[in-house]
């Protein structure tokens, strides 16, 4: 009798353990994913304040150009109205997935479209080009063209940190049941393997 309580006491301890094992392996995890869930969040901010420094710079670039002397409306309009929609497109980090990403890559793809148009027909306005004001615009907005490209790639590289540590089993299964969802990729647009001549 003594023998077999003795098996039984040192059968429950061995089930204790696994089971507190279990719970703070879960603990571990969960923790884990919340801490790489919320550098996602936090990449997407230096994103999104990346592309209003854009959107911020617009408004002078637009306005330094509406100075030269009939300089196409059409092509402002254009500017005007991109950066109005894409500062309509706002997403919360919580529910960003591959249909909001593509929404706001879409809005940003067209602001980028419309600044590219600007500066080709700014090349027929050389007095505009010569002025100081315009140089420091142009030189602000590509060291901004730069910077989104690299919060960009920061970004995915934290969301891919992010979506294989919860896919990856057993992280799986904790990911499963609390709501853990894999991040979007930034993508690039189609024909961006052929790099934008920008002359300015």
């Amino acid at each position: 009798m003594k023998r077999g309580c003795l098996i039984g006491i040192i059968i429950g301890a061995f089930i204790a353990l696994f089971i507190l094992g279990m719970v703070l392996w879960g603990v571990k995890a969960y923790n884990g994913m919340v801490t790489m869930r919320e550098s996602v969040t936090s990449q997407w901010g230096n994103v999104e304040t990346t592309y209003q420094r854009r959107m911020d710079l617009i408004p002078n670039l637009v306005n330094t150009v509406k100075g030269a002397a009939n300089f196409e409306q059409q092509t402002l309009t254009q500017v005007i109205e991109a950066r109005a929609k894409a500062t309509s497109v706002t997403i919360d980090p919580k529910n960003l997935n591959e249909q909001t990403m593509a929404q706001f890559q879409q809005a940003q793809g067209q602001v980028s479209s419309a600044l590219a148009r600007l500066m080709v027909v700014v090349e027929q306005y050389p007095e505009l080009k010569a002025t100081q004001n315009f140089r420091d615009l142009q030189v602000a907005l590509e060291g901004t063209e730069n910077r989104i490209s690299v919060e960009r790639r920061k970004f995915n590289e934290v969301a891919q940190s992010y979506n294989i540590y919860i896919k990856r089993f057993p992280q799986n299964f904790i990911a499963g049941m609390f709501g853990f969802e894999a991040k979007p990729y930034f993508k690039s647009a189609e024909g961006a393997e052929k790099a934008p001549e920008v002359k300015f």
